[in-house]
C-alpha cells in the first residue's frame, strides 16, 4: 500500500491550470517543452513544438528530472541540535505539540525546497509524550497539504513482554489516528524477533506498509527479519543496515541474498547518521558512544544492488542530537552515494528518486506523458553536474511550482586583478 498522499481530485488546493515548461534539458540530452495539467504530465514535445496554452515557465539552462522523495526523515526530532535535555543554548528540547509541529513543518519545507515532494517521517510514540508527537506531525501534514506529501511512521519503543503491551496498544491507536506506516527499532527491544512479529501483525491488520530500523550487524537476526517480511503483501523497508558493511564480505553477501529473496527494500543513509537519542533508547549520551560512531558508516550499496536488493537513499538525522548539521538535500545524499559508494551519477540519483518513491509505495515518475507531475528542475546540463553543484532549483508538485531557489555567483574584478598581479610582484603566498 502506498503512503496514501491525497490525490489531486481530493485536494481543494490542487491547481488544474496548465503549466508549460519551456526549453528544459532532459537527462538523455534532449531539449523539450513539457505541458502539465491536472497534476500529471500531459505532453512532451520538441522545444517550441507544443501548443502554448497555460502559464509558461522558462527552463532554459535547467535539467528536468523526476522529483526526489525522502524515505527516512525524523520530523519530531529535526532541528533540535541547539537544545539538549539538560539545557542548551536555546534551553531544553520541547516536545510540546506546537513545537513539534513547528519543527516538523520547517524541516519539511527545507527538504521540499531542495526538491523532495514526498517525505516519510518516523515519529516516536509512547513514553511521556504518548501520541502527542504523532498528532503534531499529522497536523503538520495537514498544514502542508498541496505543498508536499508527508507521511508519518509510528515508532514504538517496546512491543514485547509486560512493558510492551502498552506500546502495542498505542501502535494500533497510532494507525487509527492517521499514521500511514508502522515501524520501529527491533534492535532496542529485549526480543527483537517478537518486536518485528508484533509490527508485522499490526501492519497485516490495517493493510499498512512496514518500515523498520536496524543496524544489520547481526546476520542471523537480519535473516530472521527477512524471512518474516517475505510474505508481507504491502512490502517491508529496512534501514539503514550500516552494520552490513562491517561484516566479512561473504557473510554480507549471504545476508544480501536473503534480503533480495524476501523482496525487502533497504534505505541507506549516505550521511551515516540517524535519529539521535531516539535510536539510542532515549538516552542522548549514547548517541556519541563508540558503538554509535562505528554505526556512522553506510550500507554496502553495490553489494546489495548486485544481489538484486532495491536500494533507496534518505537523509536521516537533520540537525538533531545525532547530527548537529545537515541540509535536508536529496541531491547531497545522491552525491555522497556517488562519491563514497562508487555509483554512477544516474544510479545515485535514482536511489533518491525512483527507488525512494518505490520504497514509499508511490507512483513511478518519468518525464513522459501520463506520469505524475512531480518534477525537479536544477540549473545545469547533466546529472553529474546537478549532484556536484546545483543551487538554483524549481520544484513542481502535482503540476504546479511550489518552491524556487535562485543562486547567483559573482567574482570580484578587483580580486581578479590582484590575483593576476601577484606573480609579477614575485609573491607566491596568496595569503601574505
Amino acid at each position: 500500500m502506498p503512503d496514501s498522499p491525497p490525490q489531486p481530485s481530493d485536494d481543494a488546493t490542487a491547481d488544474t491550470t496548465a503549466l508549460v515548461l519551456c526549453g528544459a534539458r532532459l537527462a538523455d540530452g534532449r531539449t523539450v517543452d513539457v505541458r502539465l495539467a491536472a497534476g500529471r504530465i500531459e505532453a512532451v514535445g520538441t522545444a517550441g513544438g507544443l501548443t502554448a496554452y497555460g502559464t509558461r515557465v522558462d527552463l532554459t539552462g535547467f535539467l528536468l528530472l523526476p522529483a526526489p522523495a525522502e524515505p527516512h526523515a525524523h520530523g519530531d526530532t529535526a532541528l533540535t541540535a541547539l537544545a539538549a535535555p539538560g539545557g542548551g543554548p536555546r534551553g531544553p528540547v520541547s516536545y510540546a505539540p506546537e513545537d513539534v509541529q513547528r519543527r516538523a513543518t520547517e524541516a519539511t519545507l527545507l527538504q521540499l525546497g531542495h526538491g523532495a515532494t514526498a517525505l516519510r517521517a518516523h515519529v516516536r510514540i509512547g513514553e511521556r509524550q504518548r501520541l502527542g508527537r504523532l498528532e503534531a506531525v499529522l497536523q503538520a501534514r495537514r498544514s502542508l497539504r498541496g505543498l508536499a506529501d508527508l507521511t508519518a511512521v509510528a515508532v514504538p519503543r517496546l512491543l514485547t513482554g509486560v512493558a510492551g503491551a502498552d506500546g502495542l496498544a498505542m501502535l494500533r491507536d497510532a494507525v487509527k489516528m492517521g499514521a500511514g506506516v508502522v515501524g520501529g527499532c527491533p534492535d532496542l527491544d529485549p526480543d527483537p524477533a517478537g518486536y518485528a512479529e508484533a509490527v508485522l501483525e499490526v501492519a497485516a491488520e490495517h493493510g499498512c506498509p512496514v518500515d523498520l530500523h536496524t543496524d544489520g550487524a547481526d546476520p542471523a537476526r537480519l535473516a530472521r527479519l527477512a524471512a518474516m517480511a517475505g510474505g508481507v503483501r504491502q512490502g517491508v523497508t529496512l534501514g539503514p543496515c550500516a552494520g552490513l558493511a562491517r561484516l566479512p564480505a561473504e557473510v554480507a553477501a549471504r545476508a544480501a541474498d536473503r534480503l533480495a529473496a524476501a523482496g525487502v527494500t533497504v534505505v541507506c543513509l549516505p550521511q551515516g547518521t540517524c535519529g539521535g537519542a531516539e535510536h539510542a533508547g532515549g538516552d542522548p549520551s549514547r548517541t556519541r558512544s563508540p558503538g554509535a560512531e562505528r554505526g556512522r558508516g553506510v550500507a554496502p550499496v553495490r553489494l546489495l544492488r548486485a544481489a538484486g536488493v532495491r536500494v533507496a537513499a534518505g537523509g536521516g538525522a537533520l540537525r538533531d542530537l545525532a547530527n548537529p548539521v545537515g541540509r535536508g538535500d536529496p541531491l547531497e545524499a545522491a552525491y555522497l552515494l556517488a562519491s563514497r559508494s562508487g555509483l554512477r551519477a544516474a544510479d545515485a540519483y535514482g536511489a533518491v528518486s525512483t527507488a525512494a518513491r518505490a520504497a514509499m509505495g508511490l507512483a513511478e515518475v518519468r518525464v513522459e506523458a501520463g506520469f505524475p507531475a512531480e518534477l525537479l528542475a536544477v540549473r545545469g546540463d547533466s546529472v553529474e553536474g546537478a549532484l556536484s553543484l546545483a543551487y538554483s532549483r524549481i520544484v513542481i508538485h502535482r503540476g504546479r511550482v511550489v518552491a524556487r531557489t535562485s543562486a547567483v555567483r559573482e567574482y570580484c574584478d578587483s580580486a581578479a586583478v590582484v590575483a593576476l598581479e601577484l606573480p609579477r610582484q614575485g609573491r607566491s603566498d596568496l595569503g601574505a
